[in-house]
C-alpha cells in the first residue's frame, strides 16, 4: 500500500475568514457555557458551607471566561492583520503573510489547553 500524497493547503481570503468565524463561534459557545455553569453554581449556593464546595467551580468558570476574552482579543488582532493584507490586489495568502508571532501564540495556547474539556452537565 502506497503512502498517500501530501495535500497542498491553499489559503484564500474567504477560507481564512471562514475558519476565523468558526473559531469565534466556538469561543462564544465556550464562554456562554462557562457563564451558564457559573450562574447555576451561584444559584445553588445557600450558605457559607456551600461556598467551600462551589467556590473552586466558580473560580474555574471565571478563568474560562477570562481565557475566552484573551482568545477573542488574539483573534481580532489576527483578523486585523488579515484585513490589512487583503487590501492588496492579491487574493491568496500564505502563512508568511500573516503575523507569525500571533499565529504561533494562538497555536501554543491551544496546545497548552488541549487536555481541557468543558461540558455542561445537567
Amino acid at each position: 500500500m502506497s503512502r498517500p500524497k501530501k495535500k497542498e493547503i491553499k489559503f484564500t481570503k474567504d477560507s481564512i475568514l471562514s475558519v476565523l468565524q468558526e473559531v469565534y463561534n466556538e469561543i462564544v459557545e465556550q464562554r456562554n457555557t462557562a457563564i451558564r455553569i457559573q450562574n447555576k453554581m451561584l444559584a445553588m449556593m445557600k450558605d457559607s458551607e456551600d461556598m467551600q464546595t462551589i467556590g473552586p467551580v466558580i473560580k474555574e468558570q471565571q478563568k474560562i471566561i477570562n481565557d475566552c476574552v484573551e482568545k477573542k482579543l488574539s483573534l481580532s488582532k489576527l483578523q486585523s492583520s488579515i484585513w490589512e493584507k487583503s487590501n492588496t490586489e492579491k487574493e491568496d495568502f500564505t502563512l508568511s503573510d500573516l503575523d507569525d508571532d500571533l499565529v504561533q501564540s494562538i497555536i501554543n495556547r491551544d496546545v497548552e489547553n488541549a487536555g481541557q474539556q468543558y461540558k455542561l452537565s445537567k
